[in-house]
């Protein structure tokens, strides 16, 4: 895609030029931009109004779940990849993208499972295929775990579910303390994907991937600067949420479940995690991406919408 600080700039949302946009009646655009993307308001739990977004196609149902701090039309590049066999939806879970945040603050994963189960009972969908990416994937399997047969198979991707000793001896969440240092305010998208592209982690996002989070992921202020749409310290408290499933728990998920994982990293963070994941899954199967790292979706979207659609088959 090329470099990433110019490359994304010129890019307008990531979105295929094949996908007409057509939107279901009582849908709206979500931007007048010419993405093609619409989106409605669906109620969840906890008086929250969660953002769901047509990626299009028009097969069975596939729901994707995103991860911390980012959001559903992050997701385009990927999805263009899985339209010629499901209808692709994609969710801000609670507090991010366009989605509400929950009044007393409370950031707990059962919530953004009943996000998913919501955005489905929204479309009709009894039973969905469902791709998961790190807090996604862990909302995937715990949507499944409390409702059974409700997700027909998951690719989830670094999914984030830890075991119960580990929870109870790790004490502060690492992640939490530098979500709340994060900047929230900037002058400009432009400053922001300037900033972005320059450093890491972001800038190992491919550049259509990055542009998408610039311009869904932040909201424009009345004095003209833009501020982040998952605040700090809503990244920081769904970091901290204490009700995420466990390993011990996993055996009562009974579907087919793809846990990809990138190795580039170098074996730290959620990557850990996946083998041990993967074997207490009645039926998990481990999938390595030695060149990717925790980004992949993000990072290589083709390959990993292909691997998708041959876990589905």
């Amino acid at each position: 895609m090329g470099d990433a600080r110019t490359a994304a700039l010129t890019l307008r949302e990531g979105v295929p030029a094949d996908y007409d946009g057509a939107a279901p009646p009582g849908w709206r655009r979500s931007r007048e931009d010419g993405s093609g993307m619409s989106m409605r308001t669906v109620p969840s739990s906890r008086g929250v109004d969660v953002a769901l977004h047509d990626l299009g196609g028009d097969g069975e149902p596939l729901f994707i779940g995103h991860a911390t701090g980012f959001h559903g039309r992050m997701y385009a590049p990927l999805a263009a990849g899985l339209r010629e066999r499901f209808h692709v939806w994609a969710l801000d879970f609670r507090g991010h993208g366009s989605s509400s945040a929950p009044d007393d603050g409370d950031f707990s994963w059962q919530g953004m499972a009943d996000d998913l189960l919501n955005g489905m009972a929204a479309v009709g969908a009894e039973r969905a295929y469902a791709v998961g990416h790190s807090m996604g994937g862990g909302a995937v399997l715990l949507a499944e775990h409390g409702r059974p047969g409700s997700i027909i198979a998951a690719y989830t991707y670094e999914p984030i579910v830890m075991s119960a000793e580990f929870i109870a001896r790790r004490g502060e969440n690492p992640m939490s303390g530098p979500a709340r240092r994060r900047r929230e305010v900037f002058a400009s998208r432009e400053e922001v994907m300037w900033r972005y592209a320059g450093r890491p982690p972001l800038n190992l996002l491919r550049a259509d991937a990055l542009s998408l989070y610039v311009q869904h992921g932040f909201i424009d202020l009345p004095d003209g600067t833009v501020q982040l749409a998952c605040r700090a310290e809503t990244e920081a408290r769904t970091f901290e949420a204490e009700d995420k499933l466990t390993i011990e728990l996993v055996g009562s998920v009974s579907m087919p479940v793809v846990v990809g994982v990138g190795r580039a990293d170098g074996g730290v963070g959620p990557s850990q995690i996946t083998a041990p994941l993967a074997a207490a899954l009645p039926n998990g199967h481990l999938l390595e991406y030695p060149h990717l790292g925790h980004f992949g979706p993000f990072q290589a979207p083709e390959q990993v919408a292909a691997d998708i659609l041959a876990a589905f088959a």
